[in-house]
């Protein structure tokens, strides 16, 4: 399992910041373009972006949320651009202009905003330059008037759904937006597991370890994988197996336990 765990955002016009975003165990490390740079800081902020990545670097990936096509157009094909995220995304039109902008091939991930965005998610998925697909939850919290906690995991199971229908990532989730609310932020990724998201983006450092935390696999859980593939390994065969419970499990449920395993392991190193 190599999707990012940890998606940490960094001012675009704070670039004294970029190299220590990049040295902070963040498995991404996401240059804002969009709502963390001021208007009359945007022109400078993207030039400042734009040197940065017109060299390669060592270490965690550098993706880039864009605020507009003039973002896009002065970073595309810098070699140190490792991916892209597009804000607002509303249609399948504004993934279809970004042929005249990018090489064949570059994917980006879409972030859902929008009543719009929500309607068209299925489509928007499915699109060819979609590499994954998130929410902003605040935005849409604030435009559809949502209070219950109940109403985002409505929305975020909607998108856990348009991703695997797909064949994109899990979704990962938005930020939580309190950065010295750790017990908040462990119990609502939790939650976000529990939906079938797959890791966080986050504004802070020290909320780098709390999502790992949230999203590793308890002991038990390790414990249950591993009997559920020593099974499999000692079956030798796909189909229904046996565990020495009685329990039967099937194939999907063996490739579940050995991404427990994997992540497990992966985390523990």
């Amino acid at each position: 399992m190599n999707a990012p765990l940890t998606w940490l955002y960094v001012p675009g016009d704070r670039p004294e910041r970029f190299e220590k975003a990049a040295a902070s165990g963040a498995d991404v490390v996401l240059i804002d373009l969009e709502d963390a740079v001021a208007p009359a800081d945007k022109d400078t902020a993207r030039a400042t972006v734009a040197e940065y990545l017109s060299q390669p670097h060592d270490g965690p990936p550098r993706h880039v949320r864009i605020g507009d096509l003039g973002d896009l157009a002065a970073l595309a094909g810098l070699p140190g651009l490792g991916g892209l995220r597009l804000p607002k995304v509303e249609s399948t039109a504004q993934l279809d202009a970004l042929d005249n902008l990018l090489p064949a091939g570059f994917r980006v991930h879409v972030l859902i905003e929008s009543a719009r965005g929500l309607a068209a998610m299925d489509e928007i998925a499915a699109h060819p330059r979609t590499a994954g697909l998130g929410l902003g939850e605040q935005d849409l919290a604030s435009a559809l008037a949502l209070t219950a906690s109940d109403a985002l995991d409505h929305l975020r199971l909607r998108a856990v759904l348009a991703a695997a229908v797909a064949g994109l990532p899990a979704p990962a989730m938005s930020v939580h937006a309190n950065v010295r609310d750790d017990d908040g932020l462990l119990h609502s990724t939790r939650r976000g597991r529990e939906l079938g998201m797959f890791g966080r983006s986050v504004i802070h450092p020290r909320q780098i370890p709390v999502v790992r935390r949230a999203f590793a696999p308890s002991e038990q859980e390790v414990a249950r994988a591993r009997a559920v593939v020593q099974a499999a390994e000692a079956a030798g065969a796909r189909g229904a197996i046996a565990l020495p419970d009685g329990t039967f499990v099937d194939q999907p449920i063996v490739d579940r336990a050995r991404r427990v395993l994997e992540l497990a392991a992966r985390l523990a190193a």
